[in-house]
């Protein structure tokens, strides 16, 4: 079971509709631009690039509702407007990242367990 509330996988599961194939290509997409993605909203907000903070915020905001991450996508809704609006509160944006980041490295690594039990499976 996930240890963090903010991984919510039934949708996943109920779109593929049985298919672990679907599933581990799926969470394996995932795990792989995810990491990309984090460190160009940090790279971003570190720099107070806030038009790049806000694009690589809108570019992984509908991957965490895929699975099932609302709370964290709420979070990264909040930073890419906030970041649109060229002068957020750098402190609330910094601080609402590091949640997000914190959440997202807990349900990656539990992402890949699921990922690897469903490969063992095929």
């Amino acid at each position: 079971m996930p240890t963090n509330p903010d991984l919510d996988l039934s949708f996943l599961y109920e779109i593929a509709d049985g298919s672990d194939e679907f599933i581990v290509e799926s969470i394996g997409m995932f795990i792989q631009q995810t990491p990309d993605l984090l460190q160009n909203i940090n790279n971003a907000i570190s720099a107070a690039d806030w038009p790049n903070a806000a694009s690589a915020a809108h570019k992984l905001k509908p991957n965490l509702g895929f699975f099932g991450m609302l709370n964290s996508q709420a979070l990264v809704q909040d930073i890419e407007l906030q970041c649109k609006t060229g002068a957020p509160d750098a402190a609330d944006v910094v601080q609402k990242f590091k949640t997000v980041n914190d959440n997202l490295t807990v349900n990656l690594a539990e992402l890949e367990r699921v990922k690897q039990e469903k490969e063992a499976g095929l």
